[in-house]
């Protein structure tokens, strides 16, 4: 008797840093190159599954048979993500977002103030929206990967995104991590599970992150 195929996944992966400008030339933003979460969008479609990729800006090429959406801002990522999420099954967020962006972006490049040469300036900042959460509340039984990259007490933040968020699976890992092609992870799942995938190249760990995915949606 054959064995019944299992059906592709939808999934959704974010990719890279956003940007939060100050102005039309200057931005807030971070050292995330996109490589992790196109790894992983590589891997999802080898492995049989249609994949919406939305990528912060980056210098990659988009991988074969991938849907690719590109944004620059935390608030562009979060609208592309409740559209592709809509039929989405999961949801792999390896993008690095931007906490914060500056309470208004200036019309015109920002001009030094003569009268404060030598001194500091004020650059008021405001809360973005948590990405993660957002889509995590409305959720419902679709399966959900955080990213958490740590410095220090990684394991109990971690475990605190993961609780907070309403995520199935966080993956924890360092700042060296950052614009790297190998990388240190620790997968934690909401039940109590933990992998440690330690100075793997991001195809390795990508892979072994898509087959965690798969395996959440065989227990489902």
């Amino acid at each position: 008797m054959a064995t019944k195929r299992k059906r592709p996944l939808n999934l959704v992966v974010t990719a890279g840093p956003t940007r939060e400008y100050i102005d039309p030339v200057r931005y807030l933003s971070n050292e995330s190159s996109g490589k992790m979460g196109f790894a992983i969008a590589t891997e999802a479609v080898k492995r049989g599954h249609k994949v919406t990729l939305i990528a912060g800006p980056v210098h990659l090429e988009t991988p074969a048979g991938v849907n690719r959406v590109d944004v620059i801002s935390a608030r562009d990522m979060l609208a592309a993500m409740k559209t592709a999420f809509r039929d989405g099954d999961g949801l792999i967020m390896a993008a690095a977002v931007a906490d914060y962006r500056p309470a208004r972006k200036l019309k015109g490049k920002w001009k030094k103030d003569p009268s404060k040469k030598g001194g500091g300036v004020d650059l008021p900042l405001v809360e973005n929206p948590d990405l993660l959460a957002t889509v995590g509340a409305r959720k419902g039984s679709r399966c959900i990967m955080g990213f958490a990259l740590e410095t220090s007490n990684g394991m109990r933040n971690a475990l605190g995104k993961m609780q907070r968020k309403n995520a199935d699976f966080i993956a924890l890992n360092g700042a060296s991590a950052l614009n790297a092609n190998t990388t240190s992870v620790t997968l934690i799942g909401r039940d109590g599970s933990t992998q440690e995938m330690l100075e793997k190249s991001k195809k390795y760990v990508a892979r072994r992150l898509v087959m965690a995915v798969e395996g959440w949606r065989a227990h489902a």
